[in-house]
């Protein structure tokens, strides 16, 4: 059988090492160049690749493709395949028949890793042998080939849903929904709430399905479509018999057969409103795992956050700095904005994603003294707020937004870097993005 893999990023050369292993023909095609760290891997492990090309003669004779998630649909190389009738996957349909480990999928618009990685950390120091995968960290192909785990977490994007044909998460979460990616989806909100609910198409009776109850999305689509898992929602304004809900300031987790949890919301690391439903999903989870109440108090009360999601950087002259580079769509800036309680400098901008911006509008009001936009095109975000707020700025890199940020604030302001967009124009990801401005405070 021929493997062939297309990008040579985390997932690719996981899938890759993971093909290798059980016997396939690999190759690995990269348009773009491969890391030298990731060719040496391949190198070391005598597997076929080339980058900056894809040669038409050694992928249409494939099996199977694995296409990594950055890879549009609409790529010619991809439509070639299709046409052809080759199956062309994701890396976690490629991976999960190779492992017998029970999965947790976890997907939504806004706060899937805080979900992935607070979940994980439950289950971990309950002391259970939980890999963590998918969008984050270490392939999950890698992980499976080193057969290592019994468990594993895995945060599942839209797009490595759409690479599914039968992999099925035991446990399923669904955050919330957002337009997000409509670029990839030709900007029809209706496909891309349809790739999202993918997570739960091969469910069954024995399988759940934990969600957000307050969401519209999910509450349509769960009124006009069926899925067969049991459903378990979380709400900040509803109570459940079954489920997870918020009352009088205390967190409430009933699930079937299970003691009931209670926890205060102000004893939880985790502050603000979105992440009370990222707790009460993650929380789901350990109670559905049979962890004890006590060490899901511990975790909750201990758990560290995400480096770049409402990231408190430094206080200077009494201006708190907040790095929020991982906000890439309009409603985690939502979540952001929502969550500040001083006169607030905004840093927005980057790669619109088909935004709408008024949706900010009340926020925007309430909350922003001034806009600064770091990006190479700002005309959208200018024309919704240029009347809005007294001061916007345009600046082209971020050591002149954190300096501008700073001649604008007073005691007692917040300067929140929380972009709404990509980051691909002036950075290499919103990592890249969230450092370059860390470091440009710590230089102030």
């Amino acid at each position: 059988m021929r493997l062939v893999v297309l990008g040579g990023g985390e997932s690719g050369i996981g899938t890759a090492i993971l093909g290798k292993k059980k016997g396939y023909d690999v190759f690995v095609s990269d348009f773009g160049k491969i890391k030298l760290s990731y060719k040496e891997v391949l190198i070391t492990n005598d597997i076929a690749w080339e980058e900056e090309t894809h040669t038409e003669a050694l992928i249409l004779n494939a099996d199977v493709v694995m296409k990594s998630p950055g890879i549009p649909e609409k790529a010619p190389i991809v439509k070639k395949l299709v046409e052809k009738g080759i199956s062309v996957i994701s890396e976690i349909e490629f991976a999960a028949p190779f492992t017998k480990a029970m999965t947790i999928g976890i997907t939504g618009s806004n706060g899937k890793t805080t979900t992935t990685m607070l979940t994980h950390h439950l289950l971990k120091s309950a002391g259970l042998n939980v890999g963590l995968g998918g969008n984050i960290g270490k392939s999950f192909a890698w992980q499976v080939a080193d057969d290592k785990y019994d468990s594993y977490v895995l945060e599942l994007s839209s797009f490595q849903l759409d690479g599914i044909i039968n992999y099925k998460p035991h446990i399923a979460i669904i955050t919330n929904i957002s337009p997000d990616h409509l670029d990839r989806y030709d900007y029809k909100y209706e496909n891309y709430i349809a790739s999202k609910f993918r997570i739960t198409m091969n469910q069954t009776e024995e399988d759940f399905l934990i969600y957000d109850a307050d969401d519209e999305a999910i509450a349509v689509w769960l009124k006009n479509n069926k899925t067969k898992a049991q459903l378990i929602p979380f709400s900040l304004t509803k109570t459940f018999e079954t489920g997870a809900f918020i009352k009088n300031k205390k967190m409430e987790v009933n699930i079937i057969n299970e003691e009931e949890f209670t926890m205060e919301t102000e004893t939880m690391a985790l502050e603000g409103q979105h992440n009370m439903k990222n707790a009460m999903a993650a929380t789901s989870v350990a109670k559905l795992m049979k962890i004890r109440n006590k060490t899901i108090r511990e975790s909750l009360s201990n758990f560290q956050g995400v480096e770049h999601r409402l990231e408190k950087v430094l206080k200077i002259q009494n201006v708190q700095y907040i790095n929020d580079s991982k906000a890439t769509n309009v409603n985690a800036t939502f979540f952001a904005l929502d969550s500040m309680n001083t006169p607030t400098v905004w840093i927005v901008g980057g790669v619109d994603k088909g935004n709408d911006y008024n949706e900010l509008m009340s926020l925007v009001r309430e909350k922003v003294k001034a806009i600064i936009c770091l990006g190479v095109d700002n005309k959208k975000i200018i024309d919704v707020f240029g009347n809005v707020v007294d001061i916007m700025i345009e600046v082209t890199n971020m050591e002149d937004a954190v300096k501008m940020a700073q001649r604008l604030t007073e005691k007692g302001d917040t300067v929140l870097l929380s972009p709404a967009c990509a980051s691909f124009d002036l950075f290499e990801n919103y990592e890249d993005r969230g450092n370059q401005f860390k470091q440009a405070v710590r230089n102030l």
